[in-house]
């Protein structure tokens, strides 16, 4: 299938705007999906993490507490305001020196080609049905990985159908990855994946 057959077929639907951001990290999200658990499942201390469409920053404390003081997360956000949030949260909740916000480009994560190769884990939860061009994306994360690093992939199924979820798993193979577990979570198709 070519880029432009895919671009087809992917359906891209509007930024989730970050006037709405109080809907996204609340106390009953929270016990929903428990970010501690994914967090405490990928992030290791000292890790460097991407978590990419980090919002309001939902997964981006779990991911700081994990890290440690050797570590860092990099949240990305293509809306200023949500990484505006998600400094004043850190800071208030003493883990501003684990965490650096990065501005996305609507067409790119945008992050220095020094990164590239360095990263641990990179997440992309809720997410990629935004996303104009997901194999440019994917690409992009791939290029940050260090080889065998992880990629955890998850789209809500009311947004994105299986018979699209299944298009992403596979360009995300073209891309340089390796699937491993598929799973639900919550109610949200999810799917791990290694870095070849």
């Amino acid at each position: 299938m070519s880029s432009g057959e895919t671009q087809k077929k992917h359906h891209h639907h509007e930024v989730f705007s970050a006037e709405r951001a109080g809907h996204l990290d609340t106390r009953l999200r929270r016990f929903l999906y428990r970010p501690d658990r994914l967090a405490g499942r990928f992030a290791k201390p000292g890790d460097r993490v991407l978590d990419f469409g980090c919002g309001p920053g939902f997964f981006t404390r779990e991911f700081a507490k994990r890290v440690g003081d050797g570590g860092q997360v990099y949240s990305a956000d293509l809306q200023e305001e949500m990484l505006a949030i998600v400094r004043t949260k850190m800071d208030a909740e003493g883990l501003a020196g684990r965490v650096t916000t990065h501005r996305c480009r609507p067409d790119s994560i945008d992050l220095p080609a020094d990164l590239n190769g360095t990263f641990d884990l990179a997440t992309a939860i809720f997410v990629v049905h935004e996303v104009p061009d997901p194999e440019k994306l994917f690409r992009e994360i791939a290029g940050l990985l260090r080889p065998g690093g992880t990629f955890f992939f998850s789209e809500p199924p009311f947004l994105v159908p299986g018979s699209e979820f299944a298009r992403k798993i596979e360009l995300a193979k073209s891309c340089g990855f390796q699937p491993g577990e598929q799973s639900w979570y919550f109610v949200n198709r999810a799917v791990t994946f290694r870095k070849v």
